[in-house]
């Protein structure tokens, strides 16, 4: 392939660039000589990555390694792919930090789930390597083994929940058989609330799977009983699953950041909407998530409004770091109207690399970005990317998802009313949903020109994704093609404002003390009122808290935001002690009860002084009280003694022998 150097160091201008025609042979020397040098290395070769890495010795954490023949090189394109190179080095140059771990054991305990011969099979197949028992659930004609070497039972799983080396069944109509059985089994009486643990889950039942999202459980291996070759392949997977493994915790929780509920009134739940595996859970006001049962999706992390819920394979602000080094070294070297291709490794690598091989390979201007998973990318990154300088962005997906995709489409639908609003005309975000490697390459190549901005931004940020999308607007917007103030979104924003009822509004300031971010404030001098937008999350705590349901979310982008300071929404007198004068509540609202209950309650007789009771403060309210010696109980009507139990036994008795 070419290699258009002089690009390449226009988009790497700080670096030192070499280039090779056989550096893992022939020139080795030259790359044991880079590898002991101070700084860091990156190899634009994958291939011989593991020769290299053990030449390199102790130096490997200082080198990385990224593919420029397949993404780049080999294409139609590839003689004008230098562009494109300089934009995948400088990328691949920015560290990416390291990932916590959470480490999963299994003992090799497996429940086979089945119906008929298959599942025994299975059994004998792995009962020198694990610990097996094997449930039938409808036995039929199945034949005893001659000689028990492993428990075969009957039952029904009612339901399952855990994970991969702690998995908690609840099993219905479990029954043993009985040593005597001949031809076929025949089991004891059946009973039920059986509940059996164990490490492994293999499902040959071919009924409906035991889990939500069934192939992202660690753990539960599923095949169809009438598959051989399938059900061979889960058996050889189960038996490897003995010992201790090491999984990454994709999310960090920050809960005092949740907005989830406050005082038993729920806010936000988008990412227990999302969540394809149930791993999260509401945990009073905040969300807990099992990172035992988290698959690493991402959806809660690019959903969450206020960061608490972030991701770490690797975080936003790294990933757009990585975006912001692709794209600005694109242009850099020469490159124009660049689109990003974000794929994931295990179906997005390999359909590019046979778009490389045996076909056209990818146009010059495509820029491919790989990421753990596709749904993890949120509006920071699409936004970014087009402040930064990207024409278009499409995500490579599976012809059919793993698991349902509606965080992703919720976040591409607020990124083209962003877009659209922004002046951005065509298709900026979309989807790629393919398993053919000429139909991305068709797609990718009928996508045309569409022009970026004409001068990228070069913003580099730190943070949490809230700080990094309020960032990423306000950039987006200053190099816009036609920039406006305010632009409506969809329901389901991260950012916008809240209309309020105000002639229905009370100021008893519930949504104030609701609010987990500020957003609504108060005065503790008068009676008010007060918003931040920029503050505002959308989590809805307000609109549920309000008694008078008067507020109503308003998701939006105000780009002015920002840069203001707090609104007053309503403002009223305050009511004063009429006693000592003091501040305590708002005078409309007093004077409201007070019509009320005067003359209409036994307690407040027309023209009585006890009235005066309600316009005090509260301690005043308690010393008049007391010199009055007012008796609460005094004057309270009479009214019937309250009904007992056995007022309510002699009335049935009574009914029963009026009945007979």
């Amino acid at each position: 392939m070419r290699l258009d150097t002089a690009a390449i160091r226009r988009g790497c201008p700080n670096c030192e660039i070499k280039s090779f025609r056989h550096l893992c042979g022939a020139e080795l020397d030259h790359f044991r000589k880079a590898a002991t040098a101070d700084g860091t290395l990156t190899v634009a070769c994958t291939q011989q990555a593991a020769q290299f890495t053990d030449e390199a010795g102790e130096r490997t954490d200082a080198i990385s390694f990224v593919n420029i023949r397949e993404t780049a090189g080999w294409s139609r394109d590839g003689a004008r792919a230098g562009a494109k190179m300089a934009a995948l080095l400088a990328s691949a140059s920015v560290t990416t930090p390291d990932y916590p771990l959470v480490t999963l054991s299994s003992d090799g305990v497996v429940l086979i789930y089945g119906r008929d011969e298959a599942a025994i099979e299975a059994g004998r197949l792995l009962a020198d390597h694990l610990d097996v028992t094997v449930m039938l659930k409808e036995p039929g004609d199945a034949m005893p083994p001659a000689a028990t070497v492993f428990p075969i039972v009957k039952g029904t799983i009612r339901s399952a929940k855990g994970h991969f080396g702690a998995f908690e069944l609840a099993i219905d109509d479990y029954a043993r058989p009985r040593p005597s059985s001949r031809d076929r089994f025949v089991f004891d009486t059946p009973r039920g609330g059986v509940t059996s643990r164990c490490d492994l889950v293999l499902d040959l039942s071919g009924e409906r799977p035991l889990f939500p999202t069934h192939d992202l459980r660690d753990g539960y291996l599923r095949a169809a009983p009438n598959d051989p070759a399938a059900m061979l392949r889960a058996v050889l997977a189960a038996r490897d699953l003995v010992g201790s493994f090491d999984k990454p915790k994709y999310i960090d929780v920050t809960p005092d950041l949740c907005a989830h509920s406050r005082s038993k009134r729920t806010g936000c739940h988008r990412c227990l909407d999302l969540c394809p595996t149930s791993a999260i859970t509401p945990d009073g006001d905040h969300v807990a998530i099992d990172p035992n049962i988290c698959a690493g999706c991402g959806q809660c992390a690019a959903a969450c409004p206020t960061g608490a819920v972030s991701y770490t394979l690797p975080p936003a602000d790294t990933q757009l770091q990585k975006l912001r080094a692709m794209l600005l070294a694109y242009h850099q070297a020469g490159g124009t109207n660049p689109v990003l291709l974000f794929h994931d490794s295990p179906h997005g690598t390999p359909l590019i690399d046979a778009l490389a091989r045996h076909g056209d390979g990818l146009p010059a201007n495509v820029l491919p970005f790989a990421v753990n998973e596709l749904t993890q990318v949120g509006l920071e990154a699409i936004v970014g990317a087009l402040a930064y300088g990207a024409s278009a962005v499409r995500f490579l997906l599976r012809a059919k998802p793993r698991h349902d995709l509606t965080g992703l489409s919720q976040t591409i639908g607020m990124a083209e009313a962003i877009l659209g609003g922004l002046g951005f005309e065509g298709r900026r975000v979309a989807t790629v949903e393919t398993d053919d490697p000429d139909a991305l390459g068709g797609h990718l190549t009928g996508i045309g020109v569409l022009a970026a901005v004409s001068t990228p931004a070069t913003f580099k940020t730190v943070g949490k994704r809230r700080g990094l999308l309020r960032f990423a607007l306000s950039e987006l917007h200053r190099v816009a093609p036609k920039p406006v103030d305010v632009i409506a979104l969809p329901q389901g924003a991260p950012v916008g404002a809240i209309n309020v009822d105000i002639a229905g509004c009370t100021l008893c300031l519930s949504c104030v003390s609701a609010c987990p971010t500020g957003a609504l404030r108060d005065d503790p001098e008068r009676p008010v009122l007060k918003f931040i937008e920029d503050a505002c999350v959308q989590c809805g705590l307000c609109q549920s808290t309000c008694p008078e349901k008067v507020i109503t979310l308003k998701p939006q982008i105000d780009f002015r935001a920002a840069r203001a300071s707090a609104k007053i929404i309503k403002e009223e007198e305050p009511a004063l002690c009429v006693r000592c004068g003091t501040p305590f509540g708002v005078k409309s609202t007093i004077d409201r009860i007070a019509a009320k209950l005067e003359g209409r309650h036994w307690m407040y007789p027309a023209g009585d002084k006890r009235i005066e009771a309600l316009r005090m403060c509260a301690d005043c309210r308690v010393i008049v009280m007391s010199e009055q010696q007012f008796d609460p109980f005094k004057g309270v009507p009479e009214r019937a003694p309250p009904r007992t139990t056995d007022d309510y036994l002699r009335q049935r008795d009574s009914k029963d022998q009026t009945d007979n």
